[in-house]
């Protein structure tokens, strides 16, 4: 019997998925579970594996290529005998045609197990090592053992960059900077001139890029309209001071205090829905962060208004690492309900960001700077401030609403921050 590999939703938004690589060629034998491909969806490398056993017939689509979700990207024979007559089907059947989208038992997408020791082993599952393909493929080649290797993935997971590690090579993963804010202006940095080597050229838009072109596209089809507010930062500064030694960042503090305003102002975390204004559940604080190779991803921290400082700061640490290595899962890139875009780092003032789908607002975060206030005495001071701009979304949420949020959140930053680590 001849089976269809289809290329697979990986998640809500993907309409398309790219071929990262073939972890199997055409007449390899595949066990059930096993890893034949890795795609490469809206935001993240997915490694999937077929639930046949069989022959990898004949690859469909190359790596490099892109197909329709559901089209068929490759077949798998069940006895060598089929190899030729499912070659034969490939000849007949055009691949350009999308299919009907294929059930869920015919791929999975790996999932790590859960990892319940504190020091680190090599990776077990099941009792076999989690690699990666690249990371498979790379040991191979330098004939480095893996069962020596610690892994550095998610969950123990073995990547390349262990591998490269074990052989004393620099890491080649890009490197994603966690998004702070800077708490004094940031000094002047002289760089090298920037060579244009790609003047002339026209470089396609990879699919993280893709991605958010269509959520920026669907954005435009919302009514928003935009409220700022300047907030003091001198109590949220000697704060981050006191604790950022324990490994909690500017990120995981704002994150905190917009989670705990939100607690009081549902309708700001609620979305809108044809039936009506849904109210989340919970309350799941997106940070939106650039990627080197272009785009941007939004990790997502889980009930963070539930989270002490210190587990949501741990939180945030493992989504931005797994960011950089592109492990992310859908649902920790797109559960988000309410979102953080922050640019104060470049000495940016304000700014106003765009309303990513689905949600209701999103604010953006400019730079702190040394700003001349007067008190309610009428004395002049200087006080480090930030200005805040929401961005919210008309049809759930009013211009009350959005001030009475920026205004809570004020007061929690400026004269409340010690319930930020309660």
């Amino acid at each position: 019997m001849i089976h269809d590999i289809f290329m697979p939703a990986l998640s809500s938004t993907m309409t398309e998925g790219k071929i990262v690589s073939w972890e199997k060629s055409p007449g390899d034998k595949i066990e059930k579970g096993e890893t034949v491909v890795v795609v490469e969806s809206d935001k993240a490398d997915m490694d999937v594996e077929s639930f046949y056993s069989g022959y990898l017939a004949i690859i469909l689509v190359q790596a490099g290529e892109e197909a329709p979700v559901g089209n068929a990207i490759a077949y798998i024979a069940e006895t060598e005998a089929e190899i030729e007559e499912a070659k034969q089907k490939a000849n007949k059947t055009p691949t350009a045609i999308a299919t009907t989208p294929a059930p869920e038992t015919k791929l999975a997408v790996e999932t790590a197990s859960v990892v319940t020791a504190e020091v680190p082993t090599p990776a077990k599952s099941n009792g076999r090592m989690v690699v990666s393909p690249r990371a498979k493929k790379l040991a191979k080649q330098l004939k480095v053992d893996l069962s020596s290797i610690v892994g550095s993935g998610p969950n123990g997971r073995i990547i390349a960059e262990d591998v490269e590690k074990a052989v004393g090579k620099t890491a080649t993963a890009p490197s994603v900077a966690p998004v702070t804010i800077a708490p004094t202006p940031q000094p002047t940095v002289t760089v090298a001139p920037i060579v244009n080597n790609l003047a002339g050229e026209t470089v396609p838009f990879n699919t993280l890029q893709q991605a958010v072109i269509r959520n920026m596209m669907a954005s435009l089809q919302v009514p928003t309209f935009q409220v700022s507010y300047n907030i003091n930062t001198d109590a949220l500064d000697s704060l981050y001071r006191k604790i950022k030694s324990k490994g909690v960042t500017m990120t995981a503090l704002l994150a905190k205090a917009v989670a705990l305003t939100l607690q009081k102002h549902p309708v700001v975390n609620a979305g809108f829905t044809e039936a009506g204004i849904k109210y989340n559940e919970g309350i799941n604080i997106a940070v939106a962060v650039a990627m080197p190779d272009g785009g941007l991803i939004t990790p997502v921290i889980k009930n963070a208004d539930k989270l002490d400082i210190y587990s949501l700061a741990r939180s945030w640490q493992d989504l931005v690492n797994r960011a950089r290595a592109k492990q992310l899962q859908p649902d920790e890139y797109s559960t988000g309900t309410f979102t953080l875009s922050n640019l104060g780092m470049f000495g940016v003032n304000d700014f106003t960001a765009i309303l990513p789908p689905g949600t209701g607002a999103i604010l953006a975060i400019g730079g702190v700077r040394p700003t001349v206030v007067a008190n309610k005495d009428g004395l002049f001071g200087v006080k480090n401030q930030m200005t805040v701009n929401i961005t919210c979304d008309h049809r759930t949420i009013y211009g009350a609403d959005a001030a009475g949020f920026l205004q809570d959140l004020a007061k929690l930053i400026e004269t409340d921050t010690h319930s930020l680590t309660l």
